[in-house]
């Protein structure tokens, strides 16, 4: 069956900066209310979407919905906008891009720097910085003073595409995990499962997992699944063990990354489940980043049984990202395979 593109697109280009989730947040409670037995937010933003089981166990699942983003920091008097990042950037990936300025009504702007034409050679040479860039809308000071003020969000201008099999566009990182967790809450609606499920869309992951932290707290989760992008550095010029993932070849079931090692029952048992039910399948060891997991895993009493389904994603933390349609319906496939399956496996130590 084919994904759901056009719910996909939605949620791929509703902006949703770390700390500005709330429109993302609006039409995940569009979309969950009718999935779950009850649907719940916390002071920080967090979407609780529950799910009854018959066991007195709980699961959590955590999806973050914010993006890599900006926040206005100043504005001059030509009307040039400063800002600093909310998450991870590598500053080349800045040039040439659009940008939307979130103030009293969303504003396009332009991500410039000094022309090329008016470097001197050790400029042209230099390695950008995010501090070389500002943002121009075209309009003077006071027009935009009108409208935008310090504190204000900025999130990137994309548009979403389908290129062959696969999807292209901006914040795949994290709204493929958002759409898959809907989607799989869609898939289980009518299925009787071992123990509660807490599907949490959770904020602020791209500046230190702060939602899962909070909402693993609340929980204190048994067993928790991170449900995240990782890379696929399927590449010219990459070695095999370079790639990390490759588009195509199935989900990834984490085995660990720079923040989290996954509890080896949990990595057995998420390979058992795909092979189980015909899943395709393929590991992921990730040295560097880091995603909810970490706090889905640590931040409650005790710790919990924790994994995760990883979706690969190339070119991340761009405006490109891609990602194979099969990859992610297979990770819907494999987490609601997991989830409903967790009372038929030995989780005891050996």
């Amino acid at each position: 069956m084919p994904i759901n593109t056009d719910l996909l697109n939605e949620i791929c280009t509703t902006p949703g900066a770390p700390g500005f989730e709330q429109k993302v947040r609006e039409l995940v409670l569009r979309e969950v209310k009718d999935l779950v037995d009850e649907v719940e937010v916390d002071n920080m933003g967090n979407v609780y979407a529950i799910k009854r089981g018959t066991g007195d166990k709980r699961v959590m699942i955590g999806a973050h919905m914010d993006e890599i983003g900006f926040i206005v920091t100043h504005i001059d008097d030509n009307g040039f906008i400063r800002f600093h990042t909310l998450g991870g950037f590598d500053p080349k990936t800045l040039t040439a891009q659009r940008v939307i300025v979130h103030g009293k009504k969303d504003i396009i702007g332009v991500m410039a720097s000094k022309p090329i034409h008016v470097m001197s050679p050790e400029e042209r040479n230099k390695v950008a910085k995010t501090k070389d860039y500002f943002i121009d809308t075209g309009l003077s000071g006071d027009e935009v003073k009108e409208i935008v003020s310090v504190g204000d969000s900025i999130t990137r201008e994309r548009e979403f595409i389908e290129m062959g099999n696969c999807v292209n566009g901006k914040s795949l990182d994290n709204r493929l995990a958002v759409f898959i967790l809907i989607e799989m809450l869609r898939e289980l609606k009518d299925t009787t499962v071992p123990y509660d499920i807490y599907g949490v869309f959770t904020v602020q992951e791209e500046v230190g997992i702060r939602g899962a932290n909070v909402s693993a707290l609340r929980i204190n989760p048994d067993f928790g699944f991170g449900l995240d992008t990782t890379i696929a550095f399927d590449l010219p010029g990459a070695a095999k063990h370079e790639m990390i993932t490759q588009l195509g070849e199935g989900t990834a079931i984490k085995i660990m990354d720079a923040s989290t090692i996954c509890d080896y029952r949990m990595v057995a048992y998420m390979k058992e489940t795909a092979d189980k039910h015909k899943i395709k399948w393929q590991p992921e060891i990730l040295t560097a980043g880091g995603t909810d997991t970490a706090g889905i895993q640590r931040m409650t009493e005790g710790g919990s049984i924790a994994g995760a389904v990883s979706i690969p994603t190339r070119h991340l933390h761009q405006v490109i990202e891609m990602a194979h349609k099969d990859d992610i319906q297979g990770s819907i496939d494999l987490l609601a395979a997991c989830v409903s399956e967790l009372d038929q496996f030995d989780w005891s130590f050996k």
